[in-house]
């Protein structure tokens, strides 16, 4: 597997206070009333230039009740033959919408709202596979909107922080990277995580951030070996991922559904090392090894629950005209879809979405 080496993915923004207005007020509209969607939307209110505007359900009745606890002016569920979140797209109040679905759902509603206009934050994994993400990609070029996938991880202080230490040579040249994150999630073959038609499994739901601590720091590799633990239904329960690179670095990254990990990362170099200190998703602590001098620590608050720099930088790009984030391009995404894709086959994984 060959796919191009990644820039760094340092923001110049980060060192901003994610609440501060930085333009014009943006009317929100959020897909699906889960508990990610509450989440992002707790998150999106902190905000000063973003507003609650709707959020759509299935059912009026479930659309009416989120709107109601969490803060939004209006709710939008299925009227007609109409699915509520097509009736909220139809809406021209809506500046932006953010699609909470389940993996499976992301390709076809996120089409919906490139079609109607809609700047789109869709949350990771962006699709099922490549083709999908490379077909939503071309949409919202074609329209000429913003698009964006929802990896949070990627706009957080620490993660910034630690990638530009391993960009900055301190460490030296990156040699390996280590990391993983896993819990045990008890099994219900209908419920998101577990679900093959919603593109369930450990690979598509949390493998991605383990993999951002290799390719923030080493960038896409040249080749990936994988192993996986399948359950009847044709889903990883775990899996591990070996990437090789030709300069002779190498990362192994582990996630799993099934067992607590410590969801550390470790960036090793040449002249010393980075390690996480909390989940690898949102470390609040980095500690910096040069060499055998004493390691020096540092530490991190986020703001809300961390969702409001991603939240930042789209309300910024929309605000100044970009139709894609310079700190997460549209093209790493499709990247990483082309990298799950190639683990799947190795593993014999394959969802109702990769016969369409």
């Amino acid at each position: 597997m060959t796919l191009p080496i990644a820039k760094p993915w340092l923001s110049t923004q980060i060192n901003q206070d994610p609440r501060a207005a930085t333009g014009r007020r943006l009317r929100w509209g959020v897909v699906s009333t889960g508990n990610i969607a509450g989440s992002v939307s707790q998150d999106l209110s902190l905000l000063e230039d973003a507003e609650l505007y709707a959020v759509s359900s299935r059912t009026q009745e479930a659309a009416d009740a989120f709107a109601q606890t969490v803060g939004f002016s209006k709710g939008y569920g299925d009227d007609g033959g109409v699915p509520g979140y097509q009736r909220m797209f139809d809406d021209p109040a809506v500046d932006v919408v953010y699609v909470a679905t389940p993996h499976a759902q992301h390709f076809h509603i996120a089409s919906a709202a490139l079609r109607a206009g809609k700047h789109v934050l869709c949350e990771k994994a962006l699709t099922i596979n490549a083709r999908e993400a490379t077909e939503l990609v071309r949409l919202a070029r074609e329209q000429k909107v913003f698009f964006m996938e929802a990896v949070w991880s990627r706009f957080l202080p620490s993660m910034q922080r630690a990638f530009a230490i391993a960009a900055s040579g301190e460490i030296g040249q990156v040699q390996w990277v280590s990391a993983d994150l896993g819990f045990p999630a008890p099994y219900d073959p209908t419920a998101r995580l577990w679900a093959l038609n919603d593109g369930g499994g450990a690979l598509l739901d949390i493998t991605v951030y383990p993999l951002l601590w290799a390719l923030g720091t080493l960038g896409f590799p040249q080749s990936v070996t994988a192993i996986a633990s399948l359950n009847e239904d044709g889903v990883d329960s775990q899996n591990a991922l070996t990437l090789g690179y030709d300069t002779g670095a190498q990362a192994q990254l582990t996630s799993s559904l099934t067992a607590h990990g410590p969801r550390n990362a470790t960036v090793a170099g040449g002249l010393g090392y980075v390690q996480t200190i909390g989940s690898v998703n949102n470390p609040r602590e980095l500690v910096v090894r040069v060499g055998w001098d004493e390691p020096r620590h540092e530490r991190f608050d986020v703001v809300g629950i961390g969702y409001t720099y991603e939240l930042r930088e789209v309300t910024r790009c929309i605000q100044q005209g970009m139709t894609e984030s310079p700190t997460m391009p549209l093209e790493d995404s499709i990247n990483v879809m082309r990298l799950f894709d190639g683990v799947r086959s190795q593993l014999g994984i394959r969802y109702p979405n990769d016969a369409r």
